[in-house]
């Protein structure tokens, strides 16, 4: 496994991401966000949160570029992290978003928005990590099928 290009990944998912965040989750559902008073943290409020957000944020996507690396199958980067942003993004659509329009006080419209959301974010998670992570040189035996 090649440990450089893993946490190479891992920061430009992360840096993709929080682009990402941004303009999706702070400026085009901003609004949405804002018509559940008490359930979301506003703006203002949840700068002080950021430092955290981006640590665990970092931390996840080291996790998530170690799967990937586990299950390259070698052929395209970008192709193969495309495809596993999409499947993980379906999961945290229906596990995550699933659980919170059940638990929290939001309705089926935002449910719905952030759903979609997160599966456009993971799959572009997804093919940052593919684009970056190259895998080690296999070992000359390992190759050979021994």
């Amino acid at each position: 496994m090649n440990y450089r290009r893993l946490v190479l990944a891992a920061v430009a998912a992360t840096v993709v991401d929080s682009i990402y965040g941004y303009l999706v989750y702070g400026v085009l559902l901003a609004n949405a966000f804002a018509r559940f008073p008490g359930v979301y943290r506003t703006g203002e409020a949840g700068a002080a949160y950021l430092p955290g957000m981006f640590v665990g944020l970092l931390v996840g996507l080291l996790v998530a570029a170690y799967i990937y690396a586990k299950g390259y199958e070698g052929g395209n980067g970008i192709a193969e992290g495309a495809r596993f942003g999409l499947l993980l993004g379906v999961f945290v659509a229906a596990a995550f978003v699933g659980v919170n329009y059940a638990t929290l006080n939001i309705d089926r419209q935002h449910a719905i928005a952030m759903a979609g959301a997160a599966l456009v974010e993971w799959t572009l998670i997804g093919t940052a990590i593919g684009a970056v992570y190259k895998p080690s040189a296999a070992p000359a035996r390992r190759a050979a099928g021994v």
